[in-house]
């Protein structure tokens, strides 16, 4: 029984971290994105590229990159946002 209750722990944990490693996007116009990517230490643009590709199947393109790291955060989390406009 603490088997199966360790398994689940396991899986609802991972499904919990796997959706705040999401990054969040808003239209700036047609074919323009600007996707905000989560706080990950270290940094990371791999969400973002992620994000775009599902966005814009066909490629796209980085019009802007900023990164800015939290002041409050103990991690060093720094959190990255693109503008990428689809081809």
């Amino acid at each position: 029984m603490r088997r199966l209750a360790l398994a689940a722990l396991l899986v609802l944990s991972a499904t919990v971290l796997t959706a705040c490693a999401t990054s969040a996007v808003s239209r700036v116009d047609s074919r323009t994105f600007r996707i905000e990517g989560p706080d990950v230490p270290g940094g990371s643009d791999v969400p973002n590229q992620r994000m775009a590709a599902k966005l814009c199947p066909q490629g796209y393109r980085v019009l802007d990159s900023e990164s800015h790291k939290l002041d409050t955060s103990t991690s060093g989390a720094i959190t990255t946002y693109w503008t990428i406009r689809c081809l």
